[in-house]
């Protein structure tokens, strides 16, 4: 059996995590990342049979049912994940309907997983159905992106125009554009379940005055999306106050459609 803190993983899960607080977006406890695994990819490091002990969900979520996780654990701190990942970071198998969570490796204080644990489940379930690839959803709070639910309109076409006018890759990296949540209570499955059906849409999901959810294909892919929406977001919040002069127009949007091979939202561009 390999070390599972040598697998590939793991060593990319606290990367992550590590990268994720040194810029700013995980302060203290803030943030939540999920990793989903095949079981191919666990077996390799562990033995998937030996359960330390069963943690209700919450939740229930059929579509996930067997599917396991390396998760953030609650009121853990991001900056510490690097130094001891077992106790940060745990390892768990959903079962019986994904009422249960069976805990494989990690979470070695006694502790379990972060309390957005069901809305992370709840917007894996959607985003596999939108893309079966879909293997990561990231909370975390970026720091422009939150003021900027203060200052500017909280539609989601205009919060995802005013982000794609920003920056010239931005309609090239998220062509699905950014959807938006009012402020709710976090930690619940009613903003989980806002989330979900927020993911059926758009892979960036802003939380009002909270922060973000991010879904990707990889941790790479999730890291990178919320990247560029909080650089497109640090630049408006250095500009809103001053008269706007020049800006991306929608023609040369269109232009970037046909030049990286993408297709911006349905109805977002004239």
């Amino acid at each position: 059996m390999k070390d599972i803190m040598t697998a590939p993983f793991m060593v990319e899960m606290i990367r992550t995590c590590t990268n994720m607080y040194a810029h700013g977006w995980d302060e203290r406890n803030g943030g939540n990342i999920s990793l989903m695994l095949e079981e191919s990819d666990v077996r390799e490091y562990g033995d998937v049979n030996r359960v330390l002990r069963t943690i209700p969900t919450g939740f229930s979520a059929p579509t996930l049912d067997g599917k396991y996780f390396l998760v953030t654990g609650t009121g853990k701190y991001f900056k510490n994940v690097q130094y001891a990942p077992d106790v940060n970071l745990g390892l768990v198998k959903l079962t019986d309907g994904g009422t249960n969570a069976q805990l494989l490796w990690g979470f070695t204080d006694g502790g379990k997983f972060t309390s957005e644990f069901p809305a992370h489940m709840m917007s894996h379930a959607v985003r596999i159905s939108v893309n079966p690839a879909n293997r990561v959803v990231m909370h975390c709070h970026p720091t422009n992106l939150l003021a900027m639910t203060y200052v500017h309109t909280l539609d989601e076409k205009a919060f995802t125009r005013t982000l794609w006018q920003m920056c010239t890759e931005c309609i090239v990296v998220f062509p699905d554009g950014v959807n938006v949540l009012p402020w709710m209570l976090c930690g619940t499955n009613e903003i989980g379940e806002a989330t979900a059906d927020k993911m059926k849409t758009a892979r960036l999901v802003v939380w009002a005055q909270h922060g973000l959810y991010g879904a990707g294909v990889d941790l790479d892919e999730a890291f990178g999306l919320i990247e560029t929406a909080e650089k497109a977001a640090e630049i408006y919040m250095k500009i809103a106050h001053l008269p706007l002069v020049n800006t991306i127009t929608d023609d040369q949007m269109h232009l970037l459609e046909g030049r990286f091979g993408v297709k911006a939202r349905e109805g977002y561009l004239s």
